[in-house]
Formats: structure tokens, sequence, C-alpha cells
């Protein structure tokens, strides 16, 4: 018997052991009245913790909440169209789901709509993609991620001209990059010259990521400005551009030039574009880009593990959209050519307020420095945006968000009235600020 009992108490004992070195470690918890609660910064990955929340993303969702409050906000923090997809686009998407396309697409995209985007690029960008180089996803971000995920490996460099779409800097950073930041301002109409883009590279530059009309200025570069940074460009032979031509169709002066179009890039650029802002179809999540050779597969690959293949409906929508004449938009730009003439007429007026005059896309990006020197009530941009929304329920987004302090970004992506409610509001907010 005392063998027994010594049995039972040492398995006992092997137990508790047991369940003692399977107790999480005690960092991992948080003290409560009688119980551990499960500290969740301490669990969830640091690349995570370190990612920022999109900050116009973050805007719409403040709005949302203070809206289902009861409270009267006006947004101008969204970059999407207040148009309707197009009909005959529409009416390619419900044949599709009548012709049963709801299985599995190829991960980079159906051949027919590859070979329409290869066809797209040619007759209106100058540019030469075979459709096995095109590669369809989930909207042009997952095309950027795609390619920062596949050329940048820990510590490499990547450059970006600020202001930039917020984005770019957390998918880099996500990746690894060691980030260069090269700042423009109002008066450069906030474009990269030729010499600041060449003072600012060196031999260990991966990739540089631009938009062109941008995003959040509007700024366009000309075919000229492409061409000299073309010839800056030859002199590192090493490093990647991605070229982010989403805004295209909304063009205010002319075509904009592909800088993939010159034949000493060819190799090293790749050019994404997609359907959100041009044909109003952001919630169709459809983007594409043209890659060198070298990029494909592994952009491919990644594609595959991710989210493999782009909407098989949207898919057959977009080769709709795509074949299409660009001028079956033209009056959704007229419109917005319309607003952005509005708009500017009110905030160039503006005290403290100095915004250029953007040649495309749906921002006006105004400097607010001065008016933040002149006023003891706020001292950032982020603190403007704060009081706009707070007091006069107005949300925009800061311009520290794009890599550029001191200013604010303004979608007039709105109809008219919403845009004289926001225009008043913003109007005695400065009053208000500077009394």
């Amino acid at each position: 018997m005392p063998y027994f009992y010594g049995l039972v108490m040492s398995i006992f004992l092997c137990v508790a052991n047991i369940k003692l070195q399977c107790k999480p470690p005690r960092s991992y918890f948080v003290d409560l009245p009688h119980q551990k609660v499960l500290d969740l910064n301490a669990t969830i990955a640091n690349r995570v913790l370190n990612l920022e929340e999109s900050a116009t993303l973050a805007s719409a969702r403040k709005s949302r909440e203070m809206r289902e409050q009861g409270i009267d906000v006006v947004s101008l923090s969204l970059g999407e169209p207040d148009f309707d997809t197009p009909d005959f686009i529409k009416e390619a998407a419900k044949k599709a789901i009548d012709d049963n396309f709801s299985h599995y697409p190829p991960v980079n995209g159906f051949l027919e709509l590859r070979e329409a985007i290869s066809n797209k690029f040619k007759r209106d960008n100058n540019l030469d993609y075979t459709p096995s180089q095109i590669t369809v996803s989930t909207g042009a971000k997952q095309c950027i991620a795609n390619v920062v995920m596949a050329l940048i490996n820990e510590g490499d460099e990547v450059l970006l001209p600020a202001p930039y779409w917020v984005s770019y800097k957390q998918i880099a950073q996500l990746a690894g990059a060691k980030i260069t930041e090269v700042k423009t301002s109002v008066e450069e109409n906030y474009k990269l010259s030729a010499a600041a883009l060449d003072a600012s590279l060196t031999q260990e530059t991966k990739l540089i990521i631009f938009s062109s009309p941008s995003n959040p200025t509007g700024s366009t570069y000309s075919q000229k400005e492409l061409e000299e940074w073309a010839k800056v460009l030859e002199k590192y032979p090493n490093t990647y551009i991605l070229a982010d031509e989403i805004y295209e169709l909304i063009s205010f002066e002319g075509t904009p030039c592909s800088l993939g179009s010159f034949p000493s890039l060819k190799d090293r650029v790749i050019t994404v574009n997609g359907l959100s802002k041009g044909f109003a179809m952001t919630g169709y999540r459809l983007g594409y880009m043209g890659l060198p050779n070298a990029l494909v597969g592994a952009c491919n690959k990644l594609q595959g593990q991710f989210t493999s293949g782009a909407n098989a409906v949207t898919q057959q929508a977009a080769i709709t959209a795509v074949n299409a004449n660009p001028s079956v938009v033209d009056d959704m730009k007229a419109v917005f050519k319309e607003r952005r003439a509005k708009m500017l007429s009110i905030i160039q007026n503006l005290q403290g307020f100095k915004c250029n005059q953007p040649e495309g896309a749906f921002y006006l990006f105004p400097d607010i420095s001065e008016l933040l020197n002149a006023t003891d009530k706020i001292n950032t941009d982020i603190e403007l945006c704060d009081f706009l929304l707070e007091k006069y329920h107005l949300a925009m987004v800061p311009g520290t968000a794009f890599g550029l302090p001191q200013h604010i970004r303004i979608s007039y992506a709105a109809s008219n009235e919403t845009l004289d409610k926001a225009m008043e509001r913003l109007t005695a907010a400065v009053k208000e600020l500077l009394a």
C-alpha cells in the first residue's frame, strides 16, 4: 500500500509540474480582479503592431462612427469617385454571372483580359508588355504589395518622393525596407526634379515608387520631366521604378506620359493601373500591372499564396472596360475639372493657404504652414484635422500621413452640395483660428 500511495503521489506531482511548465509566460497576461486576460499587444506580431492604419480609411471610419451617433459629418477624406460604374460595364458583369464565371480564375488573370490590357498599354501609353508580362490583382494596392514583397529584402533602400500615397511607405516598411523620403513643395508643384532625383539616388537604391497623376497632390509629370528622369535613371542600372498610373483617366491637361515608354528603362519599370478611379469601380477590386520579365514569376508566386486570382466576374467586366475607348469617361472627367476650378477659387483665397493647380486626379493639397504660424490655437496639420472634425464636423486628411506635414488633403470627389457645405465649414474654421 505505501508503494501504491507513493506511485499516485508521483503521478500527481508530475502532472502538476507539466501544467506549470505549459502555463504561458507571465508577461502575456494582465491582472484583473479574479481573472487573467490575454494581452493582445504581447501576442500580435511586431510587423502588424508597427503597421499604421491607413489615414484615409481611419478618417472615413471616424466620420462613419460620428454619423452613426446622429452627427452631420461632411467628409472630403476618401479618394473614391462619387459616380456609378458605367452601365455597359455593369451589363458585362451581369452577363458573366449568367455565363457561370463562378470558378477559380488563373492566378495572373484570364488570358483574354491580359491580352486586352496588353493592347490597352500599347494603344494609350506606348508601353510594350506582352500578355505574359501582365498580372491582374485584387486592386492596384495588391499589385504594389506584390512588387515590393517580391523585390525588397531586409534593409534594401526604397526611395519615396514626398508627398506619397499613404500605403507606399507602410507596404515598404512591412517588407523591411530602408525608406528614403525626398520632400517636395508647393512651389515645385510637388514634383521631384531630375537634379533632386539624381542627388537622392545611390547605387544601392533598389526601388522608387511614385504616382502620376499623384495622390495626394494631383500633380502630373510631363513627358519632358520624365525624359529628364530617364536620363538620370540610366546611371542607376540596379534601381527598379514602380509607376502608379491609377489616375490616368482623370487627367485635365492631356494624356499623362508613362515612364516605361522610354526604351532605356523598359526592363526596370513596373506600370500599375486599375479600374477603381477612371471607371468608378472601387468596389469591384481589380488592379493590373505590366512587369519586367524578371519579376513576373515572383509576383505570381506571391499572389498564388495570398489571394490567387482576382474575382472572376470582375475580370469579365474588366475586359469590357479596358477595351473601351477612354473617351467613355470624359463626362465624369469634365465634372471633376469643374469641381477643381470651384474648389481652387475658394482654397486659394483662404488666408494661410497656398495651393497649386493640379493637372489630374481629384485632390487639392494646400500648404497650411502660414495658417499654423498665424494662430496659437493649433500647432500641426494633425491638430487642424482633429479640430475640423470635432468642432466643425468636417473630415480631411493631414499631410503628415503622406510624408509632408503642414499640409492637408482635400478630396473633391463629392457632390457640389457637399463641397459647398464643406467650404462653408472650412472658411468658418479658418476665421475662428485667425480671430
